[in-house]
């Protein structure tokens, strides 16, 4: 064990080692936190960590094993949480220099979920002001000189970098599965509804939904399972079991899953090394993708989504706007400036449309078991082009709902990571999990036949 780097263990291994005793829990946080101290300074993923609190944290979960209580899922495993989640022992700052220093009085749903569970609450990761466009100073951990993409972006880092196993981040239009694709982490945003929203900052009501990011299939599945529950204070939480995500990736599908790929109008916005291997991914699966031709209405509904993220950031923040409008960056005064020019009627039209895409995919799904779609454009935009990259290839599926995961298999011109995406039918998680793991297993052979 003493030769092992600790810091790369997946979390599903880690946490049933340190419930037979083979690791512990203070063994591995206090690699991870070397690990922290010797990148951290180029990487700049994590906004708060105190590494005593968390020393204390994997000690008191060493001794609950070593006296025979109940361990759980993610007992003595560290996560990270992005910086619009509420702990009421840390700061939460919301990326703005407005909520320096903010205490929370409460944890949020999800981190009352970790701590039953077990898991060591390592610290918080930078996120983009709000949760929204303007860049962070974090970077990629495969060139300092890229994006890890946003909003995101520290929980995403911070996996890549071996800093954390786990991470939590959120998703309003794509900022768990672009950072996932840009920074080469598995992710993963189940269906909206499935984990609790309370306690986290609500930027856009209709669409924030919470998402997971790791180092393997099997780990997201298990942190998502651990988060999953109802909540009867978030009005979108839904009030029914939840889907048996573990299970879903261990299981083998009963039949050869049929896969759709749809030639969306903004398709022209892949870079081309990206585009070259979501043409090998195709050619790879054959027969088993169907592939549909530009669908116009599909393409629009990542206006649709804007539309009401934006209408609805507005609305959240409006007083704090009027406020402390000089200490806002310029990019998120942009913002604002657009949203205010969306009349209700362009909001309730947009509204409107959102119920038609979720009842289209409902319909769709009758026929498929995912869809496989681009995570974005390529590799990481490059941080002098000051932005965390484009979101239109998770706009949709946000707006929809749909569970959506992240796999990183494909590599760019640049030698970094491009992520392929699949999305699910709603509140079918487990299956779409499920197709995720076959399609791994169907790439890895056929690279292996060929």
């Amino acid at each position: 064990m003493t030769n092992r780097d600790l810091t790369t263990l997946p979390a599903a291994q880690a946490a049933a080692e340190i419930r037979s005793g083979v690791l512990t829990s203070e063994a591995l946080v206090q690699a991870c936190l070397s690990r922290i101290a010797e990148t951290d300074a180029a990487i700049r993923a994590w906004k708060y960590l105190d590494a005593e609190a968390a020393l204390v944290q994997a000690r008191e979960m060493d001794e609950i094993r070593r006296s025979g209580r109940a361990t759980g899922a993610l007992h003595g495993v560290p996560v990270g949480l992005k910086d619009i989640i509420d702990t009421a022992d840390a700061p939460t700052g919301f990326g703005s220099p407005i909520f320096e220093g903010n205490r929370p009085a409460a944890d949020a749903c999800i981190v009352e979920r970790l701590r039953e569970a077990g898991a060591v609450i390592l610290g918080k990761t930078r996120t983009t002001e709000f949760a929204f466009a303007h860049p962070t100073s974090t970077t990629n951990p495969w060139d300092a000189d890229r994006t890890p993409g946003g909003s995101s972006s520290g929980s995403a880092a911070a996996v890549a970098a071996h800093h954390v196993p786990l991470a939590i981040g959120t998703q309003t239009a794509g900022s768990v599965i672009r950072p996932a694709s840009f920074c080469g982490t598995f992710g993963f945003k189940p269906t909206r509804g499935v984990i609790s929203r309370q306690g986290v900052l609500r930027t856009s009501q209709t669409l924030d939904q919470v998402g997971v990011f790791g180092r393997t299939l099997e780990d997201i599945a298990l942190l998502a399972e651990v988060l999953g529950s109802y909540d009867p204070s978030d009005p979108l939480s839904l009030p029914r079991p939840r889907p048996a995500m573990v299970a879903g990736v261990q299981a083998e599908p009963p039949v050869t899953p049929d896969i759709a790929w749809f030639d969306l109008a903004f398709h022209d916005r892949l870079d081309p090394d990206a585009r070259a291997g979501y043409e090998q991914v195709l050619e790879a699966l054959g027969p088993r993708v169907e592939r549909f031709d530009v669908a116009p209405q599909l393409s629009e509904l990542g206006q649709v989504q804007e539309t009401i993220h934006e209408y609805e950031f507005l609305q959240n923040f409006e007083e704090l706007i009027d406020r402390d409008r000089d200490r806002l960056s310029a990019t998120l005064q942009a913002v604002i400036e657009r949203a205010r020019k969306i009349s209700q009627a362009q909001y309730e039209d947009a509204q409107a449309v959102k119920a038609s895409a979720e009842a289209f995919f409902a319909g769709h799904f009758n026929e498929f078991d995912a869809i496989l779609a681009p995570s974005a454009t390529g590799e990481a935009p490059l941080l002098s082009a000051n932005t965390t990259g484009d979101p239109a290839f998770c706009r949709i599926w946000t707006l929809a709902g749909l569970p959506c995961v992240n796999l990183p298999i494909l590599v760019g011109a640049q030698g970094l990571p491009i992520g392929t995406q699949l999305v699910g039918p709603a509140e079918l998680d487990d299956r779409l999990l499920r197709t995720a793991s076959w399609l791994l297993k169907t790439l890895s052979d056929s690279e292996e036949e060929t």
